[in-house]
């Protein structure tokens, strides 16, 4: 019995011996492999698919100028970074307009009245590109940058039916901003308006594009109605009129210009292709050329007119002043 039970007793130690050395070489084996072939291990790397690695690096973003700011990415969005680049050349536009009033005795009196509104430098030359309601009939001009510098400014020209006016100031270190291409935006894609409303300057406030080619009639009795523009939900106030409305890339996609006072968050600007094509017909010529027909007077021709006149037809236009 005690021979048999050695005997038995060694067999069997030598078998668990064997089988657990197998194991561990087996485990050892397979966290090799697993080693290998998991995403982060400290082993070689290894793919069936190796371009599907290869992860490029992110194209630089467009040098704007030394003024830019880069956004923080391709496809992000930055309200900060956007007002960065087009910020510091957003003005602040400070008039005096001189009126005539009465007094009780009906004597006439000249009153001096202020107002407040916005522009946006275009070049290094230092035209400041804004509305023609912010300078219409003033009698002087201050222009104030975002760093706190103050210029005398001039009216270069401007033009009524647009809502545009370019006027000009002089220094040889100005900001400039980039103008970018109204006619590539989306309706809600991010809208940012900059400007001094109510004299708060250099306020930034942001929105999406509302809708496109939108008219209004801005109700001075001109007669005149701006058509083609931006509607926006950024808010816009009283002396934000000829800021700029900005692109999430930090390019100046067009010129705020107007508001619907009862509604809330209705505003509209002019597209910047617009705006750009007027800036330079009036820094060019001191007004925006446009052809006319000097034709004063017409009367729709009847059979009556034709016969009372001796007319050879009996319909059309009778030209009658030119």
């Amino acid at each position: 019995m005690d021979y048999h039970w050695r005997e038995d007793r060694g067999r069997t130690g030598g078998l668990f011996l064997a089988a657990l050395a197998g194991a561990i070489i087996g485990g050892l084996l397979v966290g090799a492999m697993l080693l290998a072939f998991l995403p982060g291990s400290l082993g070689p790397a290894r793919s069936r698919n190796p371009a599907a690695e290869v992860v490029p690096s992110p194209a630089p973003a467009p040098d704007a100028g030394p003024n830019s700011v880069p956004l923080p990415g391709a496809g992000t969005y930055s309200v900060a970074a956007a007002a960065q680049r087009v910020g510091p050349a957003v003005v602040k536009i400070a008039t005096k307009q001189e009126e005539v009033v009465y007094s009780f005795f009906f004597r006439p009196m000249v009153r001096e009245r202020e107002g407040l509104g916005s522009g946006v430098i275009i070049d290094s030359a230092g035209h400041i590109l804004t509305n023609y309601h912010v300078i219409e009939d003033v009698t002087q001009i201050t222009v104030v940058l975002a760093d706190g510098r103050q210029f005398s400014g001039r009216i270069v020209g401007a033009d009524a039916y647009t809502d545009l006016a370019v006027i000009k100031i002089s220094d040889s270190n100005l900001p400039v901003a980039e103008l970018g291409d109204s006619g590539a935006i989306t309706v809600g894609e991010p809208a940012i308006a900059i400007g001094n409303p109510y004299g708060f300057d250099h306020t930034v406030t942001a929105g999406v594009i509302s809708a496109l080619n939108r008219s209004i009639d801005p109700g001075d009795r001109s007669g005149v109605v701006l058509e083609g523009l931006i509607q926006t939900d950024a808010p816009i106030n009283p002396g934000n009129s000829g800021g700029a409305l900005v692109s999430a890339a930090g390019q100046v996609i067009g010129i705020n210009t107007a508001i619907i006072a009862q509604a809330q968050s209705i505003g509209f600007a002019i597209p910047i292709n617009t705006a750009r094509d007027v800036a330079r017909e009036i820094i060019a010529y001191g007004k925006v050329r446009r052809p006319y027909v000097g034709v004063a007077e017409i009367i729709p021709v009847t059979r009556d007119i034709a016969a009372r006149y001796n007319l050879p037809v009996t319909e059309g236009v009778y030209i009658s002043t030119v």
